[in-house]
């Protein structure tokens, strides 16, 4: 772990490392602390971090990692600027994260927290986050071409008048899903088939239909996608339909409750066999949505939260390697 604090360990560290038990919280934290490739990350948002702050007075700007790793507790915990400023302050596992020494150095503020955060949303950072990801995963062959699951999911945002503009997002929108409308946007995404690692995300507001984000979500050179029964017709959709590399895609598609009822054996197996593909990307969606908290929209329009999205998918992907790393039995 790259703890920034002095060499002699303090009385807090050797007392913290008598416990009997270590924490999930802590846990979690130094698996994602092994896995991501700080490096890189921070090689991304460096160049547009000191640009903007060239020519600027005040305080010395915090090191690039320190406030992403501020930024990265914030999207994982789901905690306002002002409440990962103090939790950082409170758990020991989260000071340690950081890697900050208190004799040294106190934590970010919640401004300079809202600064980064902004600065991540008006570079797209995110995606560029998530696009780097994607790039290591390809390189070190953990991705299996071929095909590719996609999906969606309904995020909600927040209905009340309540605040400062005494309005509701306006980019949101209401939605139908069986009995029940839902008031906010659409999460939706592109996962490989073979691994269930995500390569592709977009947001919507959440009544535009799923197939419209269809062409987004597959690569050009699937062969296979694989969809639920709301995605029927997907083939026909001119973006596909009249794309040289898309057109060629075979669309897996979930039959309908009814027709599930009445087909033959050997169908009904196959169709058996497509739902256990497609089951692969819940899990991204369930690390997004209970792990990280993220059943609700933080920010006002879809460009903060697809930016959000980005960096918490990229995050899943990570953390589900690092679990398949860890259930992989050592090999001598």
């Amino acid at each position: 772990m790259a703890v920034v604090n002095s060499e002699q360990p303090s009385f807090t560290d050797v007392e913290y490392g008598n416990r009997r038990r270590t924490s999930k919280r802590e846990r979690f934290l130094e698996m994602m602390d092994a896995t991501i490739p700080w490096q890189v990350w921070v090689g991304v948002i460096e160049p547009h971090y000191y640009t903007d702050r060239a020519g600027k007075r005040g305080r010395k700007a915090k090191p690039v990692e320190t406030m992403l790793r501020m930024y990265l507790l914030q999207a994982w915990f789901s905690l306002s600027d002002e409440g990962v400023e103090d939790a950082i302050y409170d758990s020991y596992a989260m000071r340690r994260f950081m890697g900050l020494d208190f004799a040294l150095e106190q934590v970010p503020d919640a401004t300079t927290l809202l600064h980064f955060r902004h600065l991540l949303e008006e570079h797209k950072l995110g995606e560029k986050l998530f696009a780097a990801q994607n790039e290591i995963f390809e390189a070190e062959g953990w991705i299996m071409r071929g095909g590719s699951i996609i999906d969606a999911t309904i995020i909600a945002a927040p209905s009340s008048t309540k605040n400062a503009s005494g309005t509701r997002d306006p980019e949101m929108h209401q939605t139908k899903k069986g009995n029940q409308w839902y008031f906010g946007m659409k999460g939706h995404i592109g996962t490989d088939a073979g691994t269930g690692y995500v390569h592709s995300v977009s947001a919507t507001a959440a009544n535009v239909h799923d197939l419209d984000e269809a062409h987004r979500l597959v690569r050009e050179d699937d062969e296979v996608g694989y969809v639920d029964a709301g995605y029927q017709g997907a083939q026909k959709r001119p973006e596909i339909a009249g794309d040289e590399r898309r057109s060629k895609i075979e669309w897996r598609v979930a039959a309908r409750k009814g027709k599930l009822k009445v087909m033959a054996e050997p169908d009904r197996a196959e169709q058996s066999r497509q739902a256990a593909v497609r089951a692969k990307v819940e899990h991204p969606f369930l690390i997004v949505k209970r792990d990280f908290g993220f059943s609700k929209t933080r920010y006002r329009g879809i460009a903060k939260n697809l930016n959000h999205l980005h960096v918490l998918f990229a995050s899943a992907n990570w953390l589900m390697r690092a679990r398949a790393v860890a259930l992989t039995p050592a090999t001598a």
